[in-house]
């Protein structure tokens, strides 16, 4: 009798506390809005470079030492790591959050628009969180402060990353997920799975959004150094044009997404985005660079890229008579939702937005570091609709541009989709 109630009894307890946890949930989800929205509209108004989160970095350590989490700062630089341990076993589970901003002025109409400014490759600039990484920062402490609340009711242990220079670290510097990873973040104690959450200014608040297995795009950057020959501008016989070389360059190159990717596999896209040479109207220069980026979304088609793009350079430039070369580095891998993780969690996503709020997207070419993460262990990224009520699509300020806008009234959603995947113990 012994071996069959004693299971029945510990499945009541199991079941009481979770239903008093979850009575406890919504109290405990009115009472951290309000902070959460003021901890956003702080970090909004008060942004900081990729690297240079030095007044962010102390806001939030201070802050989660003041919930009474075990914290570690600095991290990756300006970075922060909170360790919450639950009453009760379970896995090691992470939560990501990214708390730079970008070199941009802000044009919002907001009372807490941002007025900062900073230097970024030698030039002054404005600075704004142009890509809601301030929304996911105070997402994130509003769910270590639910967490905290109910701790013994936690399975496992949760760890907060806090990690600067998502954006990508200034020129010869570390930064970002990357050394997150190599400063041990993700090894004491060793993470099992990791989540993030991401907003999107043109899905509706409160809306929640995934894909399974490639969600969004590998990011490598390239450069690109051509080699001709000077000369006059009205002789340009005399030498070897290296605008001319690169603008076949930049058309070329194109037939490797258009002729060479098999695009019914996954997308594929070239982009140049910056191109300089010479110095005035009459002068041929003697060189030429191009900087420019690369999205795929499958491992191996990336790959076939770089090959294709080493091949053909020099080939064009020296039919045309000068010399040209690539350099591609790596800025962010595929961003890969585990395939099982993507089976289970969604339903804890349904619990926290309701079930018609919560979609299968398709992927996107935008990238992540978030995905140096899932290297190291599971995991699984989502969106976040940020897009005010009575809004469209096309009425939302795009992300990384001075009218960027997010509606705060879908923030908490995000806190209980974090809660939930706690509490589910996977």
């Amino acid at each position: 009798m012994k071996y069959t109630l004693l299971p029945f009894f510990l499945f009541l307890a199991i079941v009481s506390s979770a239903q008093g946890v979850s009575k406890e949930l919504p109290q405990l989800y009115k009472k951290v809005e309000g902070r959460m929205i003021e901890w956003r509209r702080h970090f909004h108004q008060y942004p900081e470079l990729s690297n240079r989160e030095f007044k962010t970095g102390k806001f939030i350590a201070d802050t989660l030492t003041a919930l009474g989490l075990q914290v570690k700062y600095p991290v990756a630089k300006t970075g922060v790591v909170a360790i919450l341990k639950g009453g009760k076993p379970g896995p090691v589970i992470g939560l990501r959050a990214d708390i730079d901003a970008l070199p941009i002025v802000e044009r919002t109409p907001v009372p807490f628009a941002s007025k900062e400014t900073s230097t970024y490759n030698g030039q002054n600039v404005g600075v704004m969180h142009a890509c809601g990484h301030d929304a996911h920062t105070a997402i994130l402490l509003a769910t270590a402060a639910v967490l905290k609340q109910i701790q013994s009711e936690v399975p496992g242990t949760v760890v907060f990353f806090f990690q600067p220079a998502e954006e990508g670290a200034p020129t010869g510097e570390e930064g970002g997920a990357p050394l997150m990873i190599k400063e041990g973040a993700m090894d004491d104690p060793k993470v099992q799975a990791m989540y993030g959450l991401h907003m999107a200014s043109g899905m509706p608040a409160g809306m929640l959004a995934y894909k399974p297995g490639a969600a969004q795009a590998s990011s490598d950057l390239f450069k690109i150094s051509v080699q001709g020959k000077g000369s006059h501008g009205s002789m340009p016989w005399g030498g070897v044009d290296p605008i001319m070389v690169s603008a076949e360059i930049m058309t070329n190159i194109q037939t490797i997404v258009s002729r060479q990717s098999n695009l019914t596999k996954a997308p594929v896209v070239i982009s140049v985005g910056s191109i300089h040479s010479g110095v005035r109207s009459n002068i041929i220069p003697e060189t030429a660079e191009m900087l420019g980026t690369i999205r795929t979304l499958d491992p191996q088609m990336r790959l076939e890229v770089h090959a294709s793009l080493k091949k053909m350079i020099p080939a064009i430039a020296e039919s045309m008579g000068a010399k040209a070369s690539i350099d591609i580095v790596t800025q962010t891998l595929v961003n890969y939702n585990d395939l099982e993780l993507s089976k289970k969690i969604p339903e804890f996503l349904k619990r926290a937005a309701g079930a018609d709020k919560v979609i299968e997207s398709t992927w996107t070419t935008a990238a992540e570091d978030f995905s140096f993460y899932g290297t190291k262990a599971p995991s699984f990224f989502f969106s976040l609709g940020g897009l005010a009520p009575g809004k469209t699509p096309d009425q939302a300020g795009p992300h990384h541009t001075p009218d960027f806008y997010l509606d705060e009234s879908g923030f908490i959603v995000g806190v209980k989709a974090f809660v939930e995947i706690v509490l589910s113990g996977k």
